[in-house]
């Protein structure tokens, strides 16, 4: 049986140590702030925030929720950014996206001071990144790290093939795991022939957000699987392609109406050494690294 890598329980392992470092900090007069900016009114969007809110209040961390409206500009949006940045209390400055159209993202998380960064989608900071310089790394990529290294998982001279090349996942996870030591292929949709490649993994990790993408027939044996994806499925026919006769996750579809699905279909894990379940993988790591990275923030930005 392929050993399941408990995401739940080393996200609580992180947050009991980000704890600690709050308490230690408090002790010299220091308590980490983090300002999480929401615009509009997207349901998604209220609830991974309203989740990042609750983990500071647990963990000590000062938050600040901040709401704009979904008419917002560009120029009120760059206004609040500065002030952000200016206000000694905040160590971490959190974008909740996506935006509104009429909002220039990318010009919006280029105005966030680098020291203040902690989702890590600065330029500087993915260029520290790349050059294995201390910095804010993006969240969910460092989720990757802990989860292979706190599980005892080889990374040294293992072939790890990541399957996506967001800036977001698939590019700082392939530095983050190069840095440690593995042999890395990045992969995309537009690879010839991606099951030979992803056939070679060691560590397959999937981040290219599509439902079941990776396949059986794709998947080394013995192979460690982290499975990134969170899509929700809807459509009954769909459902079955990849749950029919389980019945758990078809008492769920009918009481929900929606069911969880990584980008590795269900049935490929079976082959794998160990993988990340979806859910309770890669995503309760996602909000542990956001409350280490702000501590981190508060420490750099003190120089401690």
């Amino acid at each position: 049986m392929p050993r399941v890598l408990d995401g739940v329980a080393i996200a609580a392992a992180i947050q009991q140590e980000v704890a600690g470092e709050v308490r230690a900090l408090a002790g010299r007069g220091i308590r980490p702030g983090l300002a999480a900016v929401l615009v509009g009114s997207v349901a998604a969007s209220e609830i991974y925030v309203r989740s990042k809110v609750q983990s500071c209040a647990s963990l000590g961390i000062f938050s600040d929720l901040i709401t704009r409206p979904e008419t917002v500009t560009t120029a009120e949006m760059l206004d609040l950014i500065a002030s952000l940045n200016a206000r000694d209390e905040i160590d971490g400055i959190l974008i909740q996206l996506p935006l509104p159209a009429q909002v220039d993202t990318k010009a919006l998380l280029d105005a966030v001071s680098p020291a203040k960064d902690v989702d890590g989608f600065h330029p500087v900071n993915a260029g520290r990144l790349l050059a294995g310089r201390p910095s804010l790394a993006p969240c969910t990529p460092a989720g990757i790290l802990e989860i292979l290294q706190r599980s005892g998982i080889p990374i040294a001279g293992q072939h790890a093939v990541v399957v996506g090349r967001s800036d977001i996942v698939g590019k700082p996870a392939a530095m983050l795991l190069l840095h440690h030591n593995a042999t890395v292929t990045i992969c995309h949709s537009k690879t010839r022939d991606l099951g030979a490649m992803t056939r070679q993994a060691d560590i397959l990790v999937a981040a290219i957000g599509r439902a079941g993408f990776i396949t059986t027939e794709m998947v080394k044996p013995g192979a460690t699987i982290i499975d990134v994806g969170m899509n929700r499925i809807t459509d009954p026919a769909e459902f079955a392609r990849f749950f029919a006769g389980d019945a758990r996750r078809e008492a769920a579809f009918a009481k929900r109406g929606s069911v969880l699905v990584g980008d590795v279909h269900p049935k490929a894990f079976e082959r794998a050494g160990a993988y990340t379940p979806v859910p309770g993988g890669v995503g309760p790591l996602t909000i542990a690294m956001l409350m280490a990275n702000t501590v981190r923030a508060a420490k750099m930005r003190r120089g401690l």
